[in-house]
Protein backbone atom coordinates (compact mmCIF):
# COMPACT_ATOMS: atom_id res chain seq x y z
CA UNK A 1 0.00 0.00 0.00
CA UNK A 2 1.26 3.69 -0.80
CA UNK A 3 0.05 7.15 0.10
CA UNK A 4 -2.23 6.79 -3.36
CA UNK A 5 -2.78 3.07 -3.59
CA UNK A 6 -4.94 0.57 -1.28
CA UNK A 7 -4.03 -3.07 -2.03
CA UNK A 8 -4.82 -5.97 -0.09
CA UNK A 9 -3.52 -9.20 -1.00
CA UNK A 10 -5.66 -12.35 -0.90
CA UNK A 11 -5.82 -15.78 -1.13
CA UNK A 12 -8.54 -17.32 -3.80
CA UNK A 13 -8.22 -16.48 -7.37
CA UNK A 14 -10.55 -13.90 -7.69
CA UNK A 15 -8.82 -10.01 -8.46
CA UNK A 16 -11.19 -6.84 -7.98
CA UNK A 17 -9.71 -3.38 -8.52
CA UNK A 18 -11.78 -0.29 -8.40
CA UNK A 19 -9.85 2.28 -10.17
CA UNK A 20 -12.00 5.53 -10.03
CA UNK A 21 -13.46 5.55 -6.57
CA UNK A 22 -10.64 7.78 -5.02
CA UNK A 23 -11.87 10.65 -2.65
CA UNK A 24 -8.33 11.99 -1.79
CA UNK A 25 -7.51 15.13 -3.87
CA UNK A 26 -4.19 16.08 -3.99
CA UNK A 27 -2.55 19.17 -2.62
CA UNK A 28 -1.14 20.28 -6.56
CA UNK A 29 -4.14 18.90 -8.37
CA UNK A 30 -4.55 23.08 -9.32
CA UNK A 31 -8.14 22.49 -10.81
CA UNK A 32 -10.60 25.31 -11.41
CA UNK A 33 -13.87 23.28 -11.35
CA UNK A 34 -16.50 23.13 -9.03
CA UNK A 35 -15.55 20.36 -6.52
CA UNK A 36 -18.94 18.73 -6.69
CA UNK A 37 -18.90 18.54 -9.87
CA UNK A 38 -15.48 16.35 -10.09
CA UNK A 39 -16.96 14.35 -7.55
CA UNK A 40 -19.89 13.27 -10.08
CA UNK A 41 -17.01 12.06 -12.06
CA UNK A 42 -16.39 9.19 -9.22
CA UNK A 43 -17.08 6.15 -9.09
CA UNK A 44 -18.68 6.32 -5.48
CA UNK A 45 -18.96 4.21 -3.46
CA UNK A 46 -18.02 1.75 -5.66
CA UNK A 47 -15.20 0.31 -2.35
CA UNK A 48 -18.07 0.13 0.12
CA UNK A 49 -19.63 -1.99 -2.52
CA UNK A 50 -17.64 -4.23 -2.43
CA UNK A 51 -16.28 -4.00 0.97
CA UNK A 52 -16.89 -7.50 1.66
CA UNK A 53 -14.34 -8.84 -0.60
CA UNK A 54 -11.11 -8.99 1.68
CA UNK A 55 -12.56 -11.41 4.01
CA UNK A 56 -14.08 -14.13 1.18
CA UNK A 57 -9.93 -14.05 0.48
CA UNK A 58 -10.45 -11.41 -2.40
CA UNK A 59 -7.33 -9.73 -3.75
CA UNK A 60 -8.54 -6.02 -3.55
CA UNK A 61 -6.77 -3.21 -5.39
CA UNK A 62 -8.09 0.47 -5.13
CA UNK A 63 -7.42 4.40 -6.58
CA UNK A 64 -7.27 6.45 -3.04
CA UNK A 65 -6.58 9.08 -5.61
CA UNK A 66 -9.75 10.32 -7.53
CA UNK A 67 -10.46 9.67 -11.21
CA UNK A 68 -9.84 13.56 -12.61
CA UNK A 69 -6.26 13.38 -11.25
CA UNK A 70 -5.41 10.59 -13.05
CA UNK A 71 -7.48 7.87 -14.85
CA UNK A 72 -5.33 4.15 -13.88
CA UNK A 73 -7.61 2.94 -16.75
CA UNK A 74 -6.11 4.34 -19.40
CA UNK A 75 -3.24 3.73 -21.31
CA UNK A 76 0.05 6.41 -20.86
CA UNK A 77 -0.28 6.96 -24.60
CA UNK A 78 -3.57 8.65 -23.79
CA UNK A 79 -1.89 12.11 -23.43
CA UNK A 80 -3.65 15.45 -24.17
CA UNK A 81 -0.92 17.85 -25.08
CA UNK A 82 -2.72 20.61 -25.48
CA UNK A 83 -2.99 20.74 -21.78
CA UNK A 84 0.34 20.56 -21.35
CA UNK A 85 3.04 23.49 -21.37
CA UNK A 86 5.47 21.49 -23.87
CA UNK A 87 5.61 18.69 -25.79
CA UNK A 88 4.95 15.12 -24.25
CA UNK A 89 8.44 13.23 -24.31
CA UNK A 90 6.61 9.68 -24.00
CA UNK A 91 4.41 8.06 -26.21
CA UNK A 92 1.57 9.67 -28.08
CA UNK A 93 -2.15 8.10 -28.84
CA UNK A 94 -2.29 5.78 -31.86
CA UNK A 95 -5.45 3.27 -32.28
CA UNK A 96 -8.86 5.12 -32.80
CA UNK A 97 -10.18 4.66 -29.02
CA UNK A 98 -7.03 6.49 -27.45
CA UNK A 99 -7.65 9.35 -30.06
CA UNK A 100 -11.56 9.64 -29.39
CA UNK A 101 -10.81 9.64 -25.40
CA UNK A 102 -8.57 12.24 -25.97
CA UNK A 103 -10.94 14.23 -28.35
CA UNK A 104 -13.47 14.02 -25.04
CA UNK A 105 -11.09 15.54 -22.87
CA UNK A 106 -11.58 12.08 -21.36
CA UNK A 107 -7.22 10.80 -22.04
CA UNK A 108 -4.80 9.89 -19.06
CA UNK A 109 -5.32 13.34 -17.54
CA UNK A 110 -8.77 14.83 -17.89
CA UNK A 111 -9.47 18.22 -19.61
CA UNK A 112 -13.35 18.35 -19.80
CA UNK A 113 -15.79 17.46 -16.97
CA UNK A 114 -18.35 14.52 -18.08
CA UNK A 115 -20.92 17.91 -19.00
CA UNK A 116 -17.68 19.32 -21.28
CA UNK A 117 -16.77 21.84 -18.63
CA UNK A 118 -12.95 22.48 -18.36
CA UNK A 119 -10.75 21.66 -15.34
CA UNK A 120 -7.95 23.97 -15.31
CA UNK A 121 -7.76 27.39 -15.99
CA UNK A 122 -3.72 26.86 -16.61
CA UNK A 123 -1.41 24.45 -18.77
CA UNK A 124 0.07 21.57 -17.21
CA UNK A 125 3.74 21.01 -16.90
CA UNK A 126 4.83 17.95 -18.50
CA UNK A 127 6.85 17.40 -14.73
CA UNK A 128 3.86 17.25 -12.74
CA UNK A 129 2.12 14.95 -15.46
CA UNK A 130 4.73 12.49 -15.15
CA UNK A 131 4.88 12.88 -11.36
CA UNK A 132 1.09 12.07 -11.41
CA UNK A 133 2.19 8.96 -13.54
CA UNK A 134 5.01 8.03 -11.39
CA UNK A 135 3.07 8.09 -7.75
CA UNK A 136 -0.35 7.19 -9.14
CA UNK A 137 -0.33 5.26 -12.42
CA UNK A 138 2.63 2.90 -12.32
CA UNK A 139 1.69 1.67 -8.35
CA UNK A 140 -1.45 1.10 -9.66
CA UNK A 141 -0.81 -0.88 -12.14
CA UNK A 142 1.98 -2.70 -10.05
CA UNK A 143 -0.43 -3.76 -7.38
CA UNK A 144 -3.18 -5.23 -9.66
CA UNK A 145 -0.40 -6.84 -11.90
CA UNK A 146 1.15 -8.38 -8.76
CA UNK A 147 -2.14 -9.78 -7.01
CA UNK A 148 -2.89 -11.45 -10.68
CA UNK A 149 0.66 -13.28 -10.77
CA UNK A 150 -0.19 -14.14 -7.49
CA UNK A 151 -3.41 -15.85 -8.01
CA UNK A 152 -2.49 -17.01 -11.25
CA UNK A 153 0.65 -18.90 -9.45
CA UNK A 154 -1.57 -20.29 -6.23
CA UNK A 155 -4.48 -21.53 -8.74
CA UNK A 156 -3.39 -22.21 -12.14
CA UNK A 157 -6.51 -19.36 -13.89
CA UNK A 158 -7.39 -16.11 -12.26
CA UNK A 159 -10.77 -13.98 -12.86
CA UNK A 160 -10.37 -10.30 -12.42
CA UNK A 161 -13.31 -8.09 -12.22
CA UNK A 162 -12.20 -4.04 -13.02
CA UNK A 163 -15.16 -2.45 -10.57
CA UNK A 164 -16.98 0.54 -11.78
CA UNK A 165 -19.97 2.71 -11.77
CA UNK A 166 -22.47 4.34 -14.11
CA UNK A 167 -24.64 7.05 -14.20
CA UNK A 168 -28.65 6.44 -15.06
CA UNK A 169 -28.38 8.45 -18.37
CA UNK A 170 -24.97 8.89 -19.95
CA UNK A 171 -23.70 12.24 -19.94
CA UNK A 172 -22.75 14.46 -22.78
CA UNK A 173 -19.15 13.93 -23.07
CA UNK A 174 -18.54 11.07 -21.01
CA UNK A 175 -18.93 8.38 -23.71
CA UNK A 176 -19.83 7.95 -27.30
CA UNK A 177 -23.14 7.34 -26.76
CA UNK A 178 -24.53 10.94 -24.54
CA UNK A 179 -28.22 10.05 -23.10
CA UNK A 180 -28.11 6.25 -23.63
CA UNK A 181 -30.36 5.25 -20.67
CA UNK A 182 -28.08 2.50 -18.89
CA UNK A 183 -28.90 -0.76 -17.54
CA UNK A 184 -28.87 -2.33 -14.29
CA UNK A 185 -25.10 -3.55 -15.66
CA UNK A 186 -22.81 -3.85 -18.44
CA UNK A 187 -20.15 -6.60 -18.70
CA UNK A 188 -17.53 -6.18 -20.77
CA UNK A 189 -14.56 -8.17 -22.12
CA UNK A 190 -13.47 -6.26 -25.29
CA UNK A 191 -15.58 -8.79 -27.71
CA UNK A 192 -14.32 -12.21 -25.90
CA UNK A 193 -10.63 -10.80 -26.18
CA UNK A 194 -9.90 -10.23 -21.72
CA UNK A 195 -11.66 -13.12 -21.42
CA UNK A 196 -13.19 -16.60 -22.61
CA UNK A 197 -16.92 -15.98 -24.20
CA UNK A 198 -18.45 -18.75 -21.74
CA UNK A 199 -17.55 -16.57 -17.98
CA UNK A 200 -18.98 -13.80 -19.54
CA UNK A 201 -22.05 -15.48 -20.24
CA UNK A 202 -22.14 -16.79 -16.80
CA UNK A 203 -21.45 -13.58 -15.20
CA UNK A 204 -24.29 -12.00 -17.41
CA UNK A 205 -26.52 -14.93 -16.69
CA UNK A 206 -25.69 -14.72 -12.42
CA UNK A 207 -26.26 -10.76 -12.85
CA UNK A 208 -29.91 -11.70 -14.69
CA UNK A 209 -31.03 -14.22 -12.40
CA UNK A 210 -31.14 -12.24 -9.21
CA UNK A 211 -33.52 -10.01 -11.29
CA UNK A 212 -31.68 -6.95 -13.30
CA UNK A 213 -31.54 -5.86 -16.57
CA UNK A 214 -27.89 -6.95 -17.85
CA UNK A 215 -26.27 -5.50 -21.30
CA UNK A 216 -22.59 -6.80 -22.63
CA UNK A 217 -20.04 -5.17 -24.26
CA UNK A 218 -22.40 -2.08 -25.01
CA UNK A 219 -22.10 0.47 -24.36
CA UNK A 220 -18.78 -0.31 -22.39
CA UNK A 221 -16.30 -3.45 -23.57
CA UNK A 222 -13.20 -2.75 -21.03
CA UNK A 223 -10.37 -0.39 -20.84
CA UNK A 224 -6.92 -0.39 -20.28
CA UNK A 225 -7.16 -2.53 -17.16
CA UNK A 226 -8.84 -5.35 -18.76
CA UNK A 227 -7.12 -4.94 -21.86
CA UNK A 228 -3.58 -5.06 -20.31
CA UNK A 229 -3.92 -7.84 -18.00
CA UNK A 230 -6.80 -10.29 -19.74
CA UNK A 231 -5.19 -13.50 -21.59
CA UNK A 232 -8.00 -16.00 -21.49
CA UNK A 233 -5.86 -18.63 -23.78
CA UNK A 234 -3.25 -18.14 -20.21
CA UNK A 235 -6.20 -18.78 -18.18
CA UNK A 236 -5.96 -15.21 -17.28
CA UNK A 237 -9.82 -13.76 -17.34
CA UNK A 238 -10.49 -10.38 -17.06
CA UNK A 239 -13.93 -8.98 -17.01
CA UNK A 240 -14.92 -5.36 -16.40
CA UNK A 241 -18.29 -4.51 -14.59
CA UNK A 242 -20.38 -1.38 -14.60
CA UNK A 243 -23.23 -0.66 -11.79
CA UNK A 244 -25.98 1.71 -12.42
CA UNK A 245 -25.63 4.36 -9.60
CA UNK A 246 -29.27 4.38 -9.23
CA UNK A 247 -29.09 1.12 -7.85
CA UNK A 248 -27.45 2.73 -4.45
CA UNK A 249 -27.31 6.24 -4.43
CA UNK A 250 -28.99 9.37 -5.03
CA UNK A 251 -27.24 10.54 -8.43
CA UNK A 252 -27.24 14.61 -7.24
CA UNK A 253 -26.31 14.33 -3.55
CA UNK A 254 -24.06 11.50 -3.85
CA UNK A 255 -25.51 10.11 -0.51
CA UNK A 256 -26.51 6.03 -0.31
CA UNK A 257 -30.24 5.26 -0.47
CA UNK A 258 -31.78 2.23 0.76
CA UNK A 259 -30.95 -0.10 -2.28
CA UNK A 260 -27.53 -0.02 -1.31
CA UNK A 261 -27.64 -3.11 1.28
CA UNK A 262 -29.62 -4.83 -1.33
CA UNK A 263 -27.37 -4.46 -4.07
CA UNK A 264 -24.71 -5.71 -1.90
CA UNK A 265 -26.07 -8.36 -1.26
CA UNK A 266 -26.29 -9.09 -5.07
CA UNK A 267 -22.37 -8.22 -5.45
CA UNK A 268 -21.72 -10.37 -2.08
CA UNK A 269 -23.59 -13.43 -3.82
CA UNK A 270 -21.99 -13.33 -7.23
CA UNK A 271 -18.36 -12.79 -5.88
CA UNK A 272 -19.04 -15.67 -3.51
CA UNK A 273 -20.28 -18.08 -6.82
CA UNK A 274 -16.71 -16.72 -7.98
CA UNK A 275 -14.69 -17.03 -5.69
CA UNK A 276 -15.74 -21.20 -5.71
CA UNK A 277 -15.74 -20.93 -9.85
CA UNK A 278 -13.16 -22.59 -11.87
CA UNK A 279 -13.69 -21.56 -15.32
CA UNK A 280 -11.63 -24.11 -17.08
CA UNK A 281 -14.98 -26.45 -16.23
CA UNK A 282 -17.29 -23.78 -17.97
Amino acid sequence: MTEFVRHLEGTCAVVLDSPHSGTAYPQDFGHACDPHLLRRAEDTHVERLYSFAPALGVHWVEALFPRSYLDANRALAEIDESLLDGPWPGERPRSAAELAKVRLGKGLIWRLTDDGLPLYERRLSVAEVSRRIAQCWQPYHEAVARSIDAAHAAHGYVLHINCHSMPSVAASHATDHPGLVHPDFVVGNRDHSTSSQALADWLCEQLRGSGHEVWLNHPYKGVELVRRYGRPAEHRHSLQLEINRRLYMDEQTLEPHAGFDRLQGVLRDLIGRLVALDPRRL
